[in-house]
Formats: C-alpha cells, sequence, structure tokens
C-alpha cells in the first residue's frame, strides 16, 4: 500500500515555528521542551485559534484561505520569498502582486548596469519611474541624473517632454506601446488601483489629451521586446533593439536592455560612446 502524502505545510509551518526566539516575540523565556514557539503562540500572532493552526500543522481541516496564510507569515515575521513558499505549499499558487514603492537599486544592481557599457540600460518600477541607468542610456536616452526625481519617470517624459517627443522617430507608436505596456506592468504589480498610480493617471491625462485618449481605449501590451528609433543631436538616426527583463527577487522592478540594431548602428553608438564628455 502506498503510503500517504507528507504534509509539506505542516512540515514547513513546524520547522519555521522552531526557529523563531520567544524573548523575541515578547514571550517570556525560561526552559522549553522543544525549541521556538508554541503553537498557540504563533495562532495568537496571527490571531487566528490555537485549534486551526494545530490541524494546519498536522494536515487536517482542508486548504487555508489567503487571510489565513497571511496572517499567518506576518504573525511569524517571514520574509517575502518564504510567505510565497507559504502560499505554495497552502493553494499551490504564488500569493496577489502587492505593489510597493521603490526608491533606488542596490550597489551590485546597478554594478550590473554598469558592465553593459556598450548596451543602454535602464531599470524601471511598475510605476515607470526609472531608478537605475548606466553612462549608455544617459547618451542614447536622456540624463536622468540632471532631472529631479519625480521627472525621471517614463511617461511624464512621453508626454510632458517636447525635447523627447521630437527624437523619437515614431511618437505616436511608441505612445501607445508604453501606455498598453504601463497598464500591464501596474496591473501585474497589484497597484491598478493605488492612490499612486490614480494620481499618475489623473496627472498625466490633464497634461496630454494624447495619453488620456490612450488610456481610454484600454490596451494592453506586453512589454517583451521591439525597436526604438532616436534621433539624436550628435549620431544621428539610431536604431536600437530593446528587450526587457524582470530583475530576480525584484518583482516591482524591470530592466530594458537596448543594442543597436545593425552594424552601422553600432558604429554610431560606439563613436557616441568614445566621445569627449562635455
Amino acid at each position: 500500500m502506498a503510503s500517504e502524502a507528507p504534509n509539506q505545510l505542516g512540515i514547513y509551518l513546524r520547522d519555521r515555528r522552531a526557529r523563531l526566539d520567544p524573548a523575541a516575540f515578547g514571550f517570556g523565556g525560561g526552559r522549553r521542551r522543544t525549541p521556538g514557539l508554541r503553537r498557540e503562540e504563533v495562532a495568537s500572532r496571527a490571531n487566528i485559534s490555537p485549534t486551526w493552526y494545530t490541524w494546519l500543522e498536522q494536515g487536517r481541516g482542508g486548504a487555508p484561505s489567503a487571510d489565513v496564510l497571511d496572517r499567518i507569515a506576518k504573525g511569524m515575521m517571514l520574509t517575502e520569498p518564504e510567505r510565497e513558499h507559504l502560499y505554495m505549499l497552502g493553494l499551490g499558487r504564488p500569493p496577489e502582486a502587492r505593489y510597493q514603492p521603490v526608491d533606488g537599486i542596490t550597489a551590485r544592481l546597478q554594478r550590473v548596469l554598469d558592465g553593459m557599457v556598450l548596451s543602454p540600460a535602464i531599470i524601471k518600477t511598475a510605476m515607470w519611474d526609472v531608478v537605475g541607468w548606466n553612462r549608455a542610456a544617459t547618451l542614447f536616452l536622456t540624463d536622468y541624473a540632471k532631472l529631479p526625481r519625480e521627472e525621471r519617470n517614463i511617461l511624464r517624459l512621453m508626454f510632458g517632454s517636447d525635447h523627447v517627443r521630437a527624437r523619437n522617430e515614431d511618437w505616436d507608436g511608441m505612445a501607445r506601446f508604453v501606455v498598453g505596456a504601463f497598464r500591464a506592468d501596474v496591473a501585474r504589480a497589484g497597484a491598478s488601483t493605488s492612490a499612486a498610480v490614480i494620481e499618475l493617471v489623473v496627472e498625466l491625462s490633464r497634461m496630454s489629451p494624447e495619453f488620456e485618449a490612450l488610456w481610454l481605449d484600454n490596451e494592453v501590451v506586453a512589454h517583451g521586446e521591439g525597436i526604438k528609433r532616436i534621433h539624436h543631436p550628435a549620431a544621428g538616426l539610431l536604431a536600437m533593439e530593446f528587450s526587457s527583463f524582470a530583475v530576480e527577487g525584484r518583482p516591482e522592478l524591470g530592466m530594458i536592455i537596448y543594442n543597436p540594431a545593425s552594424p552601422a548602428d553600432a558604429d554610431r553608438l560606439r563613436l557616441l560612446l568614445d566621445a569627449p564628455e562635455s
């Protein structure tokens, strides 16, 4: 007879519970028969019944709700990867995305950008705020370091800057693409109804009738890859292929990398990068 499958959720909960220091959670120290928190202490922190929590560890009572898993994750102070694993074990799916504002990137991630000397690259948030860039990006796109923080937003630049509009060869097509990709990004990040997104959409709609019309079209596109053509004042027309990548461990961030679309574009970009800085 085949043995019953192990209760992986219960095993994980017991393991996490055993690693918690009672004193750090405000529970009396003293001698305990087993390490970690007691079941009733976890239940108290999670605001669920001790019986229900015990059943979860024992594999009884059916699948927990997302709310119960969130309460347990908060009560145990699980990290985001640990919370995601808890969901996978309890419900067979990851948790719904929770948008978190981002102010910047790590030094390690910045070194990744800087290592791509011949490829303009940026890192953006789900709100399309640019929070990281390399030198090639400042020459090909925009010198983000010279902009106030609130203006380092691709949508604000696309719809509010005459300079950016003039440099994009196909501004209409690129604007439609950007709005559709932005809509998909904020939905994926669980931020569609957040105050920050609503405020940005209202601001852009007031600023630009073109944005308002595109937003009301409700078009959604995948921001995977494409070609961007820029009229550069020093290098002339540059055609660059772009590809988008998720940043592992940072679901709220995305990386866009540009590469020359032809050998001639590569030569023009190289001359631009080799030119002395003014």
